[in-house]
């Protein structure tokens, strides 16, 4: 047994089937492509979590908040 009912050599069989039908060329560009799409997911991830803990850092701080006007109720 493999894979959930999978044996080795069915999973074997299965991708020399689809390396017969799309060719390594096109399996690489896929591969790379799809690589480079994570990459980009990432980065652009990452991004929005610096800026959003850079934006609650910001406002965190007393300092950077306007002073509040005389009478506006606070």
């Amino acid at each position: 047994m493999g894979f959930g009912g999978i044996s080795i050599w069915q999973l074997l069989i299965v991708l020399a089937i689809v390396l017969l039908l799309f060719g390594s060329k096109r399996i690489r560009s896929i591969g790379s492509d799809l690589g480079a799409a994570l990459r980009s997911f990432r980065k652009s991830s990452e991004e929005e979590e610096s800026s959003d803990s850079r934006r609650s850092d910001s406002d965190d701080d007393p300092g950077s908040q306007p002073p509040k006007a005389p009478g506006s109720g606070g």
